[in-house]
């Protein structure tokens, strides 16, 4: 298969296991979540170093090395994004796998185990005209006081959500309009949700407009804007 859909097979595979785990009642709360992280690393991690055993991992759950840096084609994975509400029996947890070609998040896929779907840049949903009111993610437990303030200014209406990977898929599936993060994320976070934003249309890039790069030494990303293409400048404007 190829590389984006090796990204959705290896997601939608992960996010079975978790559902899985999440139903066999052996483990609750706090232990659940650090269970499936185990599970589902060790899954990506072992199903990657066959598949594609020339290429570089970086996973929230593996000791980072510092060789991937000089890597062209790094394989970017979170196992489970939103421990939290998987924990808790929600839906909007998330599966992230992510390939980065020369720093670009060339392919992607978010599984969402909890809505039964899979999105993909491979094979990206065709979006859906804007809400009226726009609505805007925000984090369900910390919203951001800049996004809570652009979104007063846009007169959007607040959409609260766990994962990134979550509300990314939103602003895609068009259940929202606007996803911007200033809370700090990192590489893991959003690069496989960024490949399927943009493979969707969407506009991608750091707050202040600069593009989204992977596969640095430091993996922290601070801040993300996700949108749509006609929302770009009334999202800058108001967030400056």
């Amino acid at each position: 298969m190829n590389d984006a859909e090796l990204c959705s097979h290896l997601a939608g595979e992960a996010g079975q296991l978790l559902l899985e785990l999440q139903r066999s009642g052996n483990f609750e709360g706090k232990a659940l979540g650090q269970e499936g992280d185990q599970i589902a690393n060790a899954y990506l991690c072992t199903s990657l170093a066959n598949e594609r055993p020339d290429d570089a991992v970086l996973s929230e759950e593996e000791k980072d090395c510092a060789s991937r840096c000089a890597a062209s084609r790094v394989w970017i994975v979170d196992p489970l994004d939103g421990t939290r509400e998987y924990s808790e029996g929600r839906s909007d947890w998330a599966v992230h796998v992510a390939l980065a070609v020369d720093g670009v998040a060339a392919h992607g896929a978010v599984a969402l185990p909890g809505l039964g779907i899979t999105l993909s840049s491979g094979n990206p949903p065709a979006l859906k005209p804007a809400n009226q009111p726009l609505k805007m993610l925000v984090s369900r437990t910390r919203p951001a006081a800049e996004a809570v303030a652009v979104a007063e200014i846009l007169g959007a209406e607040l959409l609260p959500m766990g994962s990134a990977g979550a509300k990314a898929m939103a602003v895609v599936t068009g259940e929202a309009d606007i996803y911007l993060h200033t809370g700090g994320q990192y590489e893991w976070d959003n690069c496989a949700p960024v490949a399927v934003a943009e493979a969707a249309g969407l506009h991608c890039s750091r707050i202040d407009g600069s593009p989204m790069r992977y596969n640095n030494a430091n993996p922290y990303l601070p801040d993300l804007l996700i949108c749509r293409q006609e929302l770009v400048d009334q999202v800058w404007k108001a967030s400056g």
